[in-house]
């Protein structure tokens, strides 16, 4: 036979998708049955086995991997970062997890999508090839159909960012930042300095974590006595996109209303705060970057290190199942001498 026809006639080898159809039985079951034989009723894992063996079935590298119950090479996405702007959250959240997860012997593997459905494509070819054994998910919102698809097909995940309008539990085990105590100490805080007309420029509302930024800032404006009443926050209340140009028309509505002092849910937007006011009334943004500290404004830090221990924790949880599914974590906020006129 000649190399040519040789080649033409090879088979694709068997996958482990392949063997969950032919038994009848989930993926996850089919995992089980190969890492932990134990925990499936013997008539199933007779049949299996019976299909394993009659397939030819070899587990990938991944999948000895699992046999010690810890996740190996785990995936998450990476986009472009606008180029007017470096050092954005995500970059510098993906240098703390790979950082991290050396330590820990484990590997990264980034990939890119153009959209959430996009990314499930790319996640499904690539649990599918048993090329990575866990996802991170980053840049969670409401009615993100991640989640979900993720559980249906029994592909390990953890989301930095709680999964925003989905019921808690332990199938969805997730990182995140206290955003609403964030804002709230970077109100109070302006409050204590003299302000008393401080504006919030945020995200449009539905995005989950800007809401829940916008709520610390809230709670905190009522909670104070002769803070601006209740009534009139909504003049005070405005939204933009993550842009520079859409958050500099923000912010001059909210100078124009007589605001004294700025809470940012960004500090992509504190910047076009800062830009809009001219540095003449306090501004404080949200993540604590690098163009927090080169313009000098105080901004909520993250503590990306913590974030990316706890993500890392959660991996390790996803093979035993011991611990808690969830982490909160208490942002802190970084106070400098920009922002205001001295």
């Amino acid at each position: 036979m000649s190399p040519m026809r040789r080649k033409t006639a090879m088979r694709k080898p068997p996958t482990i998708n392949d063997v969950a159809v032919a038994a009848g039985v989930s993926r996850q079951t089919v995992s089980n049955v190969i890492n932990s034989p134990d925990i499936v009723r013997p008539e199933t894992r007779g049949r299996v086995q019976t299909v394993i063996a009659d397939l030819g079935y070899r587990p990938h590298a991944s999948a000895r991997r699992l046999r010690t119950r810890r996740a190996s090479t785990i995936a998450v996405r990476i986009d472009r970062s606008p180029e007017w702007l470096s050092g954005n959250l995500l970059d510098r959240f993906l240098f703390e997890l790979t950082h991290r997860a050396a330590k820990h012997g484990l590997r990264v593997m980034l990939y890119t999508a153009d959209d959430p459905l996009d990314e499930i494509r790319v996640i499904s070819h690539l649990f599918d090839g048993s090329d990575v054994d866990a996802f991170v998910l980053t840049s969670t919102f409401l009615g993100d159909p991640r989640p979900a698809w993720l559980i249906a097909h029994g592909a390990p995940f953890v989301t930095f960012g709680r999964p925003w309008g989905i019921p808690a539990d332990d199938l969805l085990m997730w990182v995140d930042v206290d955003g609403r105590f964030g804002t709230q100490a970077a109100t109070e805080y302006l409050l204590n300095s003299g302000a008393t007309r401080i504006g919030f420029l945020g995200w449009p509302e539905g995005s989950g974590t800007g809401d829940d930024r916008r709520e610390g800032w809230r709670q905190a404006m009522l909670a104070r006595e002769g803070a601006a009443p209740m009534d009139g926050l909504s003049l005070l209340d405005v939204s933009a996109n993550e842009d520079l140009r859409d958050g500099h028309q923000a912010a001059r509505v909210l100078r124009d209303r007589g605001a004294d002092a700025i809470v940012a849910t960004s500090d992509t937007l504190a910047l076009a705060a800062m830009m809009a006011t001219d540095g003449r009334i306090p501004v404080v943004g949200f993540d604590n970057g690098p163009v927090a500290a080169s313009m000098r404004f105080s901004s909520i830090d993250q503590h990306l290190d913590l974030v990316t221990d706890y993500v890392l924790r959660l991996l390790d949880r996803g093979s035993t199942g011991e611990g808690p599914a969830h982490y909160i974590v208490k942002p802190e906020l970084v106070i400098r001498d920009g922002g205001s006129e001295s």
